[in-house]
């Protein structure tokens, strides 16, 4: 199966969110429409495979770790059963890196330092064990706190901004 990724960054139409909603509740990655149609709202790449039908999509949104205190873009991707396996991850995720990057770079002050990616998918956290994946750019930055291998690629150039304030918790009384 030939595919092209497909950038689609603020450019998701109605009819695309519908597609991108339709793929994910058809495929149980998302069960409930409204949570699904937010998401698409985020979509960043997709592809299509032979026939014209949705095959992959990536969706970015802004998050800051604690720990960090610095905004990156929380970056996931879904892959049809079809499109699994072929070795497409890290293309994607590059290709997705880069048109993120192009839009950040293209704003007066930069939204993002780079990509935050939680790897829940074992196999790919199991093949990705380095502390740095030269293929994906990405560096280790420890656990979520659902237990999940944490990395980051920077945008190139990517310079600290200020940190961002943390709202503290209350504490109760004893």
């Amino acid at each position: 199966m030939t595919v092209d990724i497909l950038p689609i960054w603020k450019q998701v139409t109605p009819e695309l969110q519908d597609e991108l909603v339709d793929l994910w509740t058809r495929n149980g990655a998302i069960a409930d429409r409204t949570v699904a149609a937010a998401r698409a709202r985020q979509a960043v790449c997709v592809a299509r495979d032979d026939t014209g039908a949705l095959c992959a999509v990536s969706t970015a949104i802004v998050r800051v770790l604690p720990r960090l205190r610095q905004p990156l873009y929380y970056y996931r991707q879904f892959f049809t059963e079809s499109f699994r396996g072929q070795k497409r991850a890290i293309p994607f995720l590059n290709r997705s890196r880069d048109v993120l990057q192009a839009y950040n770079a293209s704003l007066p002050v930069p939204e993002s330092l780079g990509v935050l990616l939680e790897l829940e998918n074992p196999i790919l956290a199991r093949h990705y064990d380095r502390a740095w994946v030269e293929e994906a750019a990405s560096v280790f930055l420890g656990y979520s706190p659902r237990g999940l291998q944490l990395r980051a690629t920077y945008f190139e150039g990517a310079r600290l901004l200020k940190p961002v304030e943390l709202r503290r918790r209350k504490r109760v009384a004893a």
